[in-house]
């Protein structure tokens, strides 16, 4: 069997993070998406194969020509767009199994899936069926129809985006024909497919986590940092360092006295995290950054090469990667009405169903000192602010 990976979009609701990346190459704790998928399906496959597009170079560079010694091949989405054009051409030779790369899925329910002989999607219950493809199926669990999005109830088992097929789907999607949207839909495909194929629907057991929005950048982080059962100390901890719950310390990486960490952590090598620090609430902190003396951070990730000067509060914030943060930043999580925090994703004001989220800050910002942030804002790649500035 081989793996069909679809990481060709760039994700337009995660801007500005996907200006600079593709949605897959987004660090959700300790590795991109796209890694965490192949992780969770390597030793189940002979073969990977990765659909690209945007920014695919930055995916080439990072996982090469293999996977922990499984080969990678690239299959580029040129011409047409749709989920059944990903697959088109990819050579018809073995059973496929086709997962998208922004959702991460729990090894044990692959592990298990993995073992059985026929064909399968994974599938859930949902409240809000009219948002995703549903599956109607009889009472042997087999698919009898895919309806994408319907407007009227006709079920409520909605597909996860995690196939196993043979080879024939690869077929079936070369001979789709454009929606109304003028994209070439893989449920056309699959509706052909169970007119020759039975194909059961499997509802996940355990946990996953999807990607669409900022927001759940730090709701995915918090899910894999709370799994974390023990310590794993691999550099320095000087004296007086006060660890609470679980942390990762990868090399390189330096814990100075009287840093206080509660919840679980993790902090990736060179990281230097300097006296009188507290961090709290599963916080991941990436290569190369220094946390500098009486910083606060909680619920937070940081990407590298990012320096948080003295005296600063991160809360439920997202920082990506070469950043300077001067000294003294606060940043406000919480409107004085108490009501959820809505933010415009695709000139949308959408509600994020949080009451308390900070700032998101991308690539190579600079902030002057004594800067302070109101609830919910962004600042775009390249920005940098004066001192005293009040980001509203």
């Amino acid at each position: 069997m081989k793996a069909i990976i679809l990481a060709a979009w760039e994700g337009t609701r995660l801007r500005p993070f996907t200006n600079t990346i593709p949605k897959p190459m987004i660090k959700i704790v300790w590795k991109p998406i796209l890694e965490h998928n192949l992780e969770t399906i390597y030793k189940h496959v002979v073969e990977i194969v990765i659909v690209v597009k945007y920014k695919s170079e930055i995916i080439k560079d990072y996982f090469w020509n293999n996977y922990k010694w499984v080969p990678i091949t690239y299959h580029e989405q040129v011409e047409k767009n749709g989920t059944a054009a990903a697959i088109m051409w990819i050579e018809k030779d073995l059973d496929v199994f086709i997962m998208n790369a922004d959702t991460i899925f729990d090894k044990t329910d692959i592990e298990t899936l993995a073992k059985y002989n026929w064909y399968w999607v994974l599938v859930k219950q949902v409240t809000e069926p009219e948002k995703y493809g549903i599956f109607k199926t009889d009472s042997d669990n087999n698919i009898r129809e895919i309806i994408e999005k319907p407007v009227d109830f006709v079920w409520n088992l909605a597909s996860l985006w995690i196939y196993k097929f043979n080879c024939k789907i690869i077929e079936l999607s070369e001979k789709v024909k454009p929606s109304i949207r003028w994209e070439y839909e893989i449920t056309d495909a699959i509706n052909k497919f169970v007119e020759l194929h039975p194909l059961k629907a499997i509802e996940i057991k355990k946990e996953f986590i999807d990607v669409w929005y900022p927001w759940d950048i730090l709701s995915a982080n918090k899910s894999l940092l709370a799994k974390l059962k023990k310590s794993e100390i691999k550099w320095e901890i000087e004296h007086w360092v006060n660890i609470k719950w679980n942390i990762i310390l990868e090399e390189w990486a330096i814990l100075k006295s009287w840093t206080y960490i509660e919840w679980n952590c993790y902090i990736w090598k060179n990281t230097k995290i300097w006296p009188n620090t507290y961090l709290r609430w599963e916080t991941s902190i990436w290569d190369n950054c220094k946390i500098w003396n009486a910083v606060e951070v909680k619920n937070s990730s940081i990407s590298d090469n990012t320096n948080i000067a003295h005296l600063s509060y991160i809360w439920d914030s997202i920082l990506g990667n070469n950043i300077n943060i001067g000294w003294w930043f606060i940043t406000a999580n919480l409107r004085h009405d108490k009501w959820n925090i809505k933010v415009p994703v695709k000139w949308i004001l959408t509600d994020t169903w949080l009451r308390k989220f900070w700032i998101i800050i991308w690539d190579n910002c600079k902030t002057g000192i004594n800067s302070s942030s109101m609830p919910w804002r962004v600042l775009e790649n390249n920005t940098f602010t004066n001192p005293g500035t009040i980001i509203k």
